[in-house]
């Protein structure tokens, strides 16, 4: 990697003027925003930078080959230097045209260098380990001797098994006869006959202990010389994990973070009083602590910050094309935690309570049971941080209510019909029905662009997003089977009304099966996770229908939404 001159100037000047735009009042919270007006605006000129500039070619899908495509997040951070002028940085994340570091974007917080070249002499040590590794696995004796371990203990299985079978059997036939010979026989010639099928027994026992013998002996020779030849392999791999995880924690101190009272941390002490203990994989390589370093180095007063998604989609997280994201919970909120300490924020939005001056109305209820219809924007269970949810409202208008109350849930900003148990009987009863998929639900949602299809089937399974709680991800490998179905109702105003009928409850399902490329590609209006924010999350629970949990009576209940 080339040296890079930290403190070369990367203060972009706006194109136009921006005497009629008002400086922010206070710096971005970055977990959850809305971007300034004046970051929308540098957000706009670095994208026109991205489309017109030739100085290095990336990949990133927006035309060309689709398939070897990788899009990536830039950042750009409102500034006031030294000179009191008002402008913004730039950066990206990770690397881009094979690159950490590229003209017009802020450097990265550390980068591998000849003077700094331990990682460099580092990993050139782990890479001569590696082609050791290669070079050892190609000998075509491993292959063999692996294929003659297997053959051999396929046979001991083989015999073994023959061996027991034919003392199963013999067992039987000397029951057989001396069931017969108790009849027939004499005492004298009784005892004779059980001595010598005794005998036959301990014979085949003995046989068996023998075989067994024989095929260890056999199976260890085989062992033994496959190890002399895989020993060293597996001495080099130990080797390269103690020097990579050595490398790896060299490196973590090496990244250190400042913020605006001019204190340094490394990303081993920023993270060793979390909840992951160590830094996760590429922190400290995104786009705002990068700005954010820069910033503080060079004397900067960062205004406010935005981030945005250039390119073709990943296959697994949802991000979309000129979308701005929040900065990520597991990676970055610890970094960024420490280098904006000092700095005056917006109000966490995440802290305010959203149910306040919302009620829950009833729809049905009864002795064992109620049906109400959620507002959107209210929790169906305490949070972290905020309380007031259906559960809490319940519990308080129903204090002789016994059982956990909640059958099952709906997003925060999910509206609706939910199940409420009050007794434990028609809890067991209701959760049971959703378990064995017989309750029957249906919603219906907005989504914010035109589907071309009239129906159809989503099958994308799902987990969380480890670095980004509460996101989730499409993951084939580790993701819980997710099945949805869905059916165009209206298209209108570059709109679609759709039906939802989910066939599985994972958090976020339909959420993701909308805005997903592989769903339906477009996201759900109003969704401020995986599309863009607006007045509400246009998805409502519409319809329910189940057996009543006492009198097993088939209810239904059907509540129009609000939009």
């Amino acid at each position: 990697m080339t040296q890079i001159p930290v403190l070369e100037n990367y203060f972009i000047h706006f194109k136009e003027a921006i005497d009629s735009y008002a400086l922010p009042e206070a710096f971005t919270f970055p977990f959850y925003y809305q971007p300034h007006p004046l970051c929308l605006l540098a957000a706009e000129e670095l994208q026109r930078y991205l489309e017109a500039q030739t100085e290095w070619q990336h990949n990133f899908g927006i035309s060309g080959n689709k398939e070897m495509a990788i899009g990536k997040m830039f950042g750009v951070l409102l500034v006031q230097n030294k000179a009191k002028e008002i402008g913004y940085l730039a950066a990206f994340s990770g690397n881009v045209a094979g690159k950490n570091h590229l003209p017009h974007f802020v450097p990265p917080v550390f980068a591998a260098q000849p003077e700094n070249g331990f990682f460099i002499a580092g990993q050139t040590i782990i890479n001569q380990i590696t082609e050791s590794i290669i070079d050892l696995q190609k000998n075509p004796q491993i292959l063999e001797l692996t294929t003659l371990l297997q053959a051999e203990i396929d046979a001991s299985l083989l015999q073994i098994q023959a061996h027991r079978d034919k003392m199963i059997e013999g067992r039987k036939s000397r029951k057989a006869l001396r069931l017969s010979a108790e009849s027939a026989m004499n005492i004298d010639d009784l005892h004779r006959l059980k001595e010598q099928l005794g005998k036959q027994s301990v014979a085949q026992k003995n046989q068996l202990k023998d075989l067994n013998g024989y095929w260890q002996k056999k199976i260890q020779h085989a062992q033994k010389s496959l190890h002399q030849l895989t020993n060293e392999i597996a001495a080099l791999k130990n080797q390269r994990k103690v020097l990579s995880a050595s490398l790896q924690q060299k490196l973590f101190d090496q990244y250190r973070f400042l913020n605006t009272k001019g204190s340094l941390k490394s990303l081993t002490d920023i993270f060793k009083d979390t909840a992951q203990l160590a830094p996760p994989a590429g922190a400290g390589e995104c786009a705002a602590p990068k700005l954010l370093q820069y910033a503080f180095k060079s004397a900067m007063k960062p205004l406010a910050m935005a981030e945005f998604w250039w390119g073709e989609s990943p296959k697994s997280a949802i991000r979309k094309h000129r979308n701005f994201y929040p900065a990520c919970q597991g990676k970055c909120q610890p970094i960024l935690e420490h280098m904006l300490e000092g700095v005056a924020m917006d109000t966490n939005p995440l802290l305010s309570n959203p149910a306040a001056g919302k009620s829950i109305e009833i729809i049905y209820q009864d002795a064992a049971m109620l049906v109400i219809n959620k507002p959107a924007e209210f929790l169906s269970v305490p949070g972290k941080r905020i309380q007031d949810s259906v559960y809490l409202r319940i519990k308080q208008s129903y204090p002789r209510a016994t059982g956990p109350l909640i059958v099952h849930r709906l997003d925060m900003s999910t509206s609706g019909l939910m199940l409420i148990a009050l007794c434990k009987e028609a809890h067991k009863n209701l959760q049971r029905q959703f378990i064995k998929r017989t309750v029957k639900k249906r919603y219906v949602a907005l989504l914010d662009g035109l589907l071309t299809a009239d129906k159809g089937n989503i099958d994308l399974p799902l987990r969380v997003d480890l670095d980004d709680r509460p996101r989730q991800l499409v993951c084939y490998q580790h993701g819980r089977p997710a099945q949805t179905q869905w059916q165009v109702i209206e298209r209108k105003n570059n709109q679609t009304r759709v039906y939802f009928y989910p066939l599985s409850g994972r958090t976020h399902q339909l959420r993701v099966h909308a805005a997903h490329v592989k769903g339906l590609n477009t996201p759900i209006v109003g969704d401020d996770l995986y599309g863009n924010k607006a007045t509400r999350l246009y998805l409502h629970a519409e319809s329910l229908e189940f057996n009543h949990p006492i009198s097993k009576e088939l209810m239904s209940f059907q509540v129009e939404a609000e939009f």
